[in-house]
């Protein structure tokens, strides 16, 4: 039985101070009170911060948690799902990829490249807290309009930071997803995503126990940034975000490495029972968060905190988000070996106190109680919000005939390859390191999907990142299940087996119901796709209040369910690219009625964004994707591209672009309007190139699968061929495809 606290912190605020500081925190009226009970007492400026902090959004998840608990987690081959720092998968042979996606978003709007720098530090030591070797970093990024004022340096700043950390770190960036729409014009969404390998006995988690047992700090020195970033990170933007620039955080790549390093080294002894990385709140989150879910309590002497600026308070101490920090809890007598190991690697290491029997939090500096907070409390009577939800109402379907083409197949091509959203990202990835560390199979722009080898093994893990928010927007439980289904598709169309997602869920102002109408949907739709496909969510993060107020509207952001996807296959010499071989045909497989319901040719030609967007049939989607992922595997399919954004002419154009092959088109078949057969958005269809097409064809007939010979891969011709419509070149197609990025950010 915990026991009662001996003394009474000192300094204590008054009830009206504490109060008033507690709505700046950005605590309730009612949460303020929820403190009172819990303590007994107004609490002292350390312990407002440390409710604060842990019962902000960001890290106690309070509008979401409900509705977070509906998704599917629970696979043969997941070893941990969501509650740790990293979702954890088998992957055959002893091993597990131990991944994770999460957000920067406003600190990225505030100081770009530090918010995207410290984002991918962030992501890194969630995985590599777990035992892992990071292997890869991902990415999904939104921007707002091209021509916004502020969106060059944004783009800039974060390309620069993602590169300019992941590049010094040593982890290749090998994928990822860049679009842009005037919704995020004042919030820009850093999603950064990492996997990493473990052995699967050599797993460490965050639970502290052992009474008595050290608790030690390691890394790099505290200082004043970030405090108060988790409540940053929990509230929407006004007018006042630049004043927000002290509550980002100061990423040291160089330190990141070390710290990996001798993180992996003290791994391989015994040492360690229990280990997190201080991250959203920093020293508060990690002592709390091992504490509480230990069931013990934690008394921490803020004197041998490492600091870098002179004078912190606990409060400072407590709260700060410097970088690249480690907290454990060691095994009695082992402080020595770890030590050693930390200081041979530069890097601090100190023993900041010990577990306790209390089941309480106690933070003592220069010999005066600061904080005594029973830890339970802290995370059981956390506000916990079932949030009014308005359902989006649903937009009619889109007769294709009924929108004109304006421009011919050609001109609409052209322009849709140069657009923002299909335009090439090489401006972007050619600024990260994709190939570190040598495993790199397939880099980006190569395949639908990122491929990175085992080291000393055959097999390989495909990853992907992807959402399509303007579908989420239109129907958001069908845009939550699409967005499962493309990263399904990607991983499938390089032959791998897809294994379980990890989420982001960037979200506007959930006290708007109109907001949390689109969450609930979104789950709805991920879940049903989660369970249909076996692709279980294995971790994930929630970025609510990504909303820019207005002087008269609050501008939210699309909903965007961003979902990371990581799957398997047993030899990498398998995995197919985009690019056909001269004189093979390509299959069109899946049916396409010529949907262009919130497409992009709709969007970007006709200038119009409505309708429903395409429906996903989540049975044909399995159908289709195993056979698919069995066709490349028995080497019959040499090449492959799932159909996405644009449709089946921008796909086909990118698959010769890949190869610098020039296609012979099909005719467009009797029935359907020829730009929306050639752009259309239907779901469950993959362009397949073989080299023996009526085989491809007789199978997917013999497992009812629509299919079609679409195209012919042509290396003489160096230009696309559609019966009836001039050759389109792809010399041309390309300067349009590759100019766009480059162009705008030539000053930049």
């Amino acid at each position: 039985m915990p026991n009662a606290p001996a003394e009474t912190p000192a300094n204590l605020l008054d009830e009206a101070k504490a109060r008033a500081l507690a709505k700046d925190f950005g605590l309730k009226g009612d949460e303020f009170d929820r403190v009172l009970a819990i303590l007994g007492r107004t609490p002292s400026m350390t312990e407002l911060g440390i409710f604060s902090v842990m019962w902000s959004e960001h890290c106690s998840y309070k509008s979401s948690r409900v509705w977070l608990k509906e998704l599917p987690t629970k696979a043969p081959w997941v070893i941990h799902g969501p509650g740790e720092n990293a979702g954890v998968i088998d992957i055959g042979d002893g091993l597990a990829a131990i991944f994770k996606m999460e957000s920067h978003n406003h600190p990225s709007f505030i100081e770009p490249y530090q918010g995207a720098a410290t984002g991918v530090g962030g992501i890194l030591r969630d995985v590599f807290t777990m035992g892992a070797r990071p292997i890869a970093n991902l990415n999904a990024l939104r921007f707002g309009a091209l021509d916004h004022p502020r969106t060059k340096a944004i783009l800039d700043g974060v390309v620069r930071g993602i590169g300019g950390y992941g590049n010094c770190v040593g982890v290749p960036t090998v994928g990822g997803e860049v679009n842009f729409h005037p919704a995020y014009n004042g919030n820009p969404l850093v999603n950064a995503m990492t996997v990493g390998i473990a052995r699967q006995d050599r797993i460490f988690l965050s639970a502290a126990a052992g009474i008595g047992n050290p608790v030690v700090y390691v890394g790099s020195k505290t200082g004043r940034d970030g405090i108060h970033g988790a409540t940053m990170a929990s509230a929407e933007f006004s007018e006042d975000a630049e004043e927000k620039r002290p509550t980002v955080q100061i990423g040291d790549p160089f330190a990141e490495k070390l710290l990996i390093e001798a993180c992996l080294e003290l791994m391989e002894t015994d040492a360690i029972v229990a280990i997190q990385d201080m991250g959203a709140a920093g020293l508060t989150s990690s002592s709390v968060e091992m504490a509480g879910k230990g069931g013990v309590g934690i008394e921490l002497v803020m004197d041998n905190v490492p600091q870098r600026e002179t004078g912190m308070s606990t409060y400072e101490m407590m709260l700060s988000e410097s970088q690249e920090r480690m907290l454990m809890v060691l095994r009695p007598g082992e402080e020595h070996v770890a030590e050693a190991i930390f200081r041979k690697w530069e890097l601090d290491f100190a023993v900041i106190g010990h577990i306790t029997d209390t089941g309480r939090i106690t933070l003592r500096h220069h010999g005066i109680l600061e904080a005594d907070i029973p830890l339970a409390p802290l995370e059981s009577e956390a506000p916990l919000y079932r949030r009014p939800t308005a359902e989006t109402p649903k937009q009619p379907l889109l007769d294709p005939a009924s929108v004109p083409d304006p421009v011919g197949l050609p001109g609409a091509l052209r322009t849709l390859l140069a657009s923002p959203d299909l335009c090439s990202r090489r401006w972007i990835w050619d600024q990260y390191d994709s190939t570190v560390g040598g495993q790199t199979v397939r880099r980006p722009g190569a395949a639908d999907a990122a491929i990175v080898r085992l080291e000393n093994s055959a097999r390989a893990l495909a990853m992907t990142t992807d959402v399509t928010p303007r579908y989420c927007a239109a129907d958001p439980e069908a845009g939550g299940a699409q967005a499962v289904v493309e990263t399904w598709r990607n991983i499938t169309a390089t032959g791998a087996r897809p294994l379980a997602i990890t989420d982001n869920m960037n979200f506007g102002n959930p006290e708007r119901p109109e907001i949390m109408g689109q969450f609930a949907a979104c789950i709805r739709g991920m879940k049903a796709a989660c369970e249909a496909l076996d692709y279980p969510v294995v971790s994930g993060n929630v970025s609510l209040y990504n909303e820019t107020r207005g002087v008269e509207h609050p501008q939210a952001i699309l909903p965007t369910p961003a979902i990371g996807g990581v799957g398997v296959i047993e030899d990498a010499r398998q995995a197919v690219g985009l690019a056909p071989a001269s004189g093979q045909e390509i299959v069109l497989l899946g049916e396409t009625r010529g949907h262009l319901g919130q497409s992009l040719w709709l969007r970007e030609i006709a200038g119009r964004e409505e309708g429903a967007p395409p429906p996903v049939d989540l049975a044909a989607e399995r159908r289709h994707g195993d056979f698919v992922r069995e066709r490349i595997l028995a080497g019959s399919v040499t090449a492959c591209h799932d159909l996405a954004d644009g449709g089946l002419l921008v796909a086909l154009a990118e698959m010769a672009l890949a190869a610098n092959l020039g296609l012979n088109l099909a005719n467009t078949p009797q029935g359907i309007p020829a730009h929306a057969f050639w752009f259309g958005e239907d779901q469950a269809r993959y362009l397949c190139a073989t080299p023996d097409a009526p085989a491809l064809l007789a199978a997917a007939k013999a497992a009812g699968i629509p299919a079609m010979p679409i195209a012919r891969a042509a290396g003489t011709t160096g230009a696309l061929a559609l019966p009836g419509h001039p050759a389109i070149s792809l010399d041309e197609l390309r300067a349009a495809h590759e100019g766009t990025l480059p162009a705008l950010m030539r000053d930049a």
